[in-house]
């Protein structure tokens, strides 16, 4: 049995994609015992102190995760694409591709963090 929202909503997600999807949720929330996550806009989104991130739920060939401030997240983060005010994107082709980020987005977790606590 799904002991929160986010596990529930994985139990029941139909996708091609749902073994990357849970990858980088795990790599997320391992990142920093401090992130959290529930569903938010129909789709699981990580938060601290504010909504860091969100999964398409509908991307059926990648991954793919909003930063919702990304452009304002300090620190070099290769992968984050986009050019608007505020949102940034990256996108995981498949798990071995989440494990080869899995720094960068423990980096974008540390930083966010930091961010949000103003230090």
């Amino acid at each position: 049995m799904a002991d929160n929202e986010v596990d529930a909503w994985m139990a029941a997600y139909d996708n091609p994609m749902k073994d990357v999807v849970e990858r980088v949720r795990r790599i997320v929330l391992e990142a920093d015992p401090r992130m959290g996550e529930c569903i938010k806009w129909q789709a699981p989104t990580f938060t601290y102190r504010g909504n860091l991130a969100s999964f398409f739920p509908r991307a059926r060939k990648h991954a793919t995760l909003m930063f919702h401030k990304g452009a304002l997240i300090p620190g070099e983060h290769p992968h984050l694409e986009g050019d608007g005010k505020e949102g940034r994107t990256m996108t995981f082709a498949s798990v071995e591709e989440a494990d080869e980020r899995r720094g960068e987005l423990e980096s974008i977790v540390a930083a966010w963090i930091a961010l949000q606590d103003g230090s």
